[in-house]
């Protein structure tokens, strides 16, 4: 998750926050969680440190603790000992100074650090090549304020112009990091990985599980291993001769790899925010032999509203605390990697005597919810290296009720596209999950078993016909149909329904809802030379309403035989060195110009384009801008890959995406720009290829103005064009005579369907609807058919949200924006700002805030509240005509709140 955006938000004038990443402040035997930023204003930088007890989601979520400016008095000085350093994957302790000051960080292994690390060293570069301009730091003043002590370490670096103390007394020898951002010579070419030491770790010693440092002849650096020449601290330099070598060794992988089996032990669990009751080993050592690998999954960690904010939560220790009691006693078991979002859960041991061969590990998560908001549902994977495989572990929680299983299948397809990543080699795009030779998909999928009544389902369990009663899974139909899951496997199941239970017991839901029983929960994979032992349930374990599952699989794990490795690595480079001296590159391209018919607003349209490499030698590309312009193409389009890399011989498919969002759609809807842009492929040591993409937009009241549709009476595509952008172009023109609407229609349908349909319905505005049910709406409004509107109700509510959120000018045009702000705490004032609005903006506010007022009457019902109704809202009705702080967020939601609870005088 990208935690810049809780400090962007903590930020005032033009100041940016570049990158973020979380640490660990080291004081004497202490340690604590911090957040680091980035940040930016004008030519001048700053390192921010913040104390965070919550996720950073937003500002409300860190406190400003202190400030460390980067000037020629800065420096970062990494003091790892030769022990860590022979660690693959060891966290990367680092100590910054200013002045006669320092204070020692532990950053987390992986790509975000690095970048971090990058990043800093390239500002302070920088400064160091400009000595002569001595920064000035005033932009700094303003945040002295907001610098507080923390509880139980002393602070580091004060505000500016205040006297700073210092952390620790001890001073270590480190190894300077240079203006290029690399490591001195005598570190060695340290291995690339990431077995993590998590802040889980430190805190299972007390509790007798022992952390990284004791396990000193655990994770040791691999010879063979290309990724060894990765250095921590510095981004390391891909060209085009390192392309080459990298595809000629994946493409001849077969001369040099052979298979050698593992066993992974996957474990699912929904525990339905329990604390763990009894012990694991039932489900984890319920093999024979020890396996190599255990991923373990648990959804559903901690239910507590506060569990979305707070990322300590005592439930995430105390389950890792019993898996890692419940491994199979024959072996030892090291803790690699543990991530989580909110309740879902994802926890990596491998043996010991394998964790050498483990490198290129990364975390990542996704949210799936309303307009992109985080949620209790959604994904967290682990990817890394085993030997010679890349392997991904997806540990994921769907959607729920029976009657949900398009919204299921769309989660299932956002996590796919939308979970990414970094890799080690900033040129080349982030991996997606399915970029992986071996894919495990483990979780709550939440799928249910339709068209059969819950005695039907309860006869057929009694009588184990568990075949019969498959053929109604609902995961198992929409494997069929090809909607999700393609190209995955599944085992047999001939197990019952692993949902649900009352809680401490084997019996079935007795509650009024009595859920007809459901495999919920499911392991699937994706890949070659994989074999399944067992996949069944754990009827033991009743801590929870689900059971837990799990499935023993041997997969085939490409190993390196390190003589014939270096024998084709060898070849290789003496082929490439010929070839360089000798050919240029050159492509053929499939097409050289595409067309896009009736793009619409927030709809993907992708076509092909082919690229095939008829040259003598690997080659090279990426769009590149054209002269005075800074990007590559217009806003609307985007290459998938924008660059990469072709074997001779070899061909590459690169989508070119037309997407109109928010920010696009305005001058796309008013004509001032057109679906047309000049692409420039360029290959390196070769010529450039120009591609021409045109097409045509239909407008949309996504993203035209209120007055605009105001004047709209029929349908905004049935408008003649030439008349359609002659009225958004001069909006104040009077239509034909005719009085305008005195609010545009479009509006007038979503809130009238609402307020017949959804004024009870539970979680109106907090679940998110359907993006094929959002089309089906979207449509209606710009054609006017059908005459009602489609979708559900959550579908409708969200595309009313998208409506105000692509407001060229928001409901509270901009210009009002700082009176809102001064008088928000005076309810008089608020009213009387908005009875200077133009009329129809004046109009859409009052008709809004009137509908919410009718939505709070029925709060019972709907579970709404003044306070998420004014979260949601007074951030798309008053918008800020630039960047938005903290205190201007809650002046803005304590301004709306007046018209929750007492309307205006109208």
């Amino acid at each position: 998750m990208d935690q810049s955006v809780a400090i962007q938000e903590t930020l005032q004038g033009e100041e940016s926050c570049r990158i973020a990443v979380q640490c660990d402040v080291l004081c004497d035997d202490a340690t604590e969680s911090r957040l680091l930023g980035l940040v930016q204003s004008a030519e001048e930088y700053a390192i921010f440190l913040y104390r965070h007890r919550r996720m950073a989601i937003t500002a409300e979520d860190v406190v400003l603790e202190n400030i460390i400016p980067i000037s020629t008095d800065f420096a970062v000085v990494e003091v790892s000992s030769p022990e860590e350093l022979a660690v693959v994957g060891a966290d990367t302790r680092i100590r910054i100074s200013f002045l006669e000051y320092e204070v020692e960080l532990r950053l987390p292994f992986g790509s975000q650090s690095r970048l971090f690390l990058c990043e800093v060293n390239k500002v302070w570069s920088d400064v160091c090549k400009s000595s002569a301009q001595v920064p000035k730091f005033e932009w700094l003043n303003k945040y002295q304020q907001a610098t507080k002590e923390p509880g139980s370490i002393r602070q580091a670096f004060a505000p500016i112009g205040s006297k700073i103390t210092r952390l620790s007394q001890r001073r270590k020898s480190g190894k300077t990091l240079d203006q290029k951002g690399t490591v001195e010579k005598d570190k060695a070419s340290s291995s690339n990985g990431d077995l993590q030491k998590s802040q889980t770790s430190s805190s299972l010693d007390s509790q007798g599980i022992s952390s990284r440092e004791d396990r000193d002849d655990l994770v040791r650096s691999s010879s063979h291993t290309p990724s060894n020449k990765a250095q921590i601290l510095a981004m390391p330099q891909f060209g085009l001769r390192d392309n080459l070598i990298r595809c000629e060794l994946l493409k001849n992988e077969d001369l040099y790899t052979y298979l050698e089996d593992f066993s992974f032990f996957l474990g699912t669990y929904n525990v339905n925010g329990q604390t763990p009751k009894e012990s694991l080993s039932p489900w984890l050592s319920s093999t024979v032999d020890p396996p190599d690998i255990y991923c373990v999954g648990f959804q559903e960690l901690d239910l507590s509203k506060e569990a979305f904010f707070f990322s300590d939560t005592p439930k995430e220790l105390e389950w890792t605390k019993a898996v890692t009691e419940g491994l199979h006693p024959e072996a030892k078991y090291a803790l690699v990697k543990l991530v989580r979002l909110v309740g879902i859960m994802l926890l990596f041991y491998i043996k010991k005597e394998h964790a050498e061969f483990i490198s290129d590990i990364e975390a990542e998560t996704v949210g799936t919810g309303i307009m992109g908001r985080m949620g209790n549902k959604g994904a967290v994977a682990i990817r890394f290296h085993f030997h010679n495989s890349d392997i991904c572990v997806v540990n994921c929680h769907l959607a729920a009720h029976t009657e949900e299983y398009e919204r299921r299948n769309q989660d299932f397809k956002d996590i796919c596209s939308r979970l990414q990543f970094r890799q080690l080699d900033p040129t080349q795009p982030s991996l997606t999950i399915m970029k992986h030779d071996v894919i495990l998909w483990i979780g709550d999928l939440n799928y249910r078993i339709s068209d059969l009544d819950v005695d039907n389902v309860k006869d057929l369990i009694t009588k184990k016909d568990f075949e019969t009663l498959h053929n109604y899974d609902q995961l198992k139909r929409q494997i069929d149909e090809e909607a999700v899951f393609v190209g995955f496997e599944e085992g047999e199941i001939n197990f019952q329904p692993t949902y649900k239970y009352d809680t401490g017991s084997d019996l079935w839901d007795t509650s009024e809802k009595c859920r007809v029983p459901a495999w919920c929960d499911r392991i699937l994979w994706k890949g070659k030379n994989i074999k399944q032992k067992h996949y069944k349930s754990h009827m033991a374990l009743k801590t929870s309403d689900h059971k837990p599952v799990s499935s023993l699989l041997v997969i085939g794990i490409k190993r390196v035989n390190e003589e014939a490795y270096k024998k084709t690595f060898e070849e290789i480079v003496r082929n490439i060195d010929k070839m360089e001296n000798e050919c240029i590159p050159s492509v053929t391209l499939s097409k050289r110009e595409f067309h896009f018919k009736n793009a619409k607003f927030m709809q993907h349209q992708a076509e092909t384009l082919s690229l095939f490499n008829d040259g003598q030698v690997p080659c090279q590309f990426e769009f590149i801008p054209k002269p005075n312009e800074t990007t590559y193409c217009k806003p609307w389009l985007t290459a998938n890959p924008p660059k990469g890399f072709i074997a001779q011989g070899g061909s590459v498919e690169i989508d070119l995406e037309v997407f109109v969002n928010r920010t696009t759609a305005p001058e796309l809807n008013s004509g001032k720009q057109q679906i047309e842009d000049i692409l420039v492929l360029h290959l390196q040591r070769g010529k450039d290829y120009f591609i021409s993409v045109t097409g045509n937009y239909l407008p949309s009241c996504y993203g035209t103005s209120i007055r605009s549709l105001c004047q709209i009476r029929e349908p905004i595509q049935d408008m003649p064009q030439d008349v359609l952008y002659n009225m958004l172009t001069v909006p104040e023109m009077e239509s034909c005579g005719e009085k305008i609407l005195d609010i545009p229609k479009e509006l007038w349908m979503m809130v009238d369907h609402l307020f017949r349909n959804a004024i009870k319905q539970e979680d109106i505005f907090q679940q998110p609807g359907l993006r094929s049910e959002f089309a089906d709406i979207r449509d209606c409004l710009d054609t006017g058919m059908p005459d009602s509107l489609p979708g559900s109700n959550h579908s409708v509510a969200e595309a009313l949200l998208l409506f105000l959120d692509a407001l060229p000018e928001p409901v509270v045009p901009y210009s009002f924006y700082q009176q809102c702000l001064e008088c928000c705490t005076n309810a008089n004032q608020c009213v009387k700002v908005i009875s200077m609005l133009p009329q129809c903006h004046q109009n859409v506010f009052n008709y809004i805030a009137a509908f919410l007022r009718e939505l709070l009457k029925n709060s019972a019902q709907n579970r709404l509240d003044v306070h998420i109704l004014s979260t949601i809202f007074a951030s798309l009705i008053l918008r800020s005509p630039t960047k938005q702080d903290l205190t201007e967020k809650r002046k803005t939601q304590e301004f709306f709140k007046h018209f929750l609870v007492h309307g205006s005088s109208q």
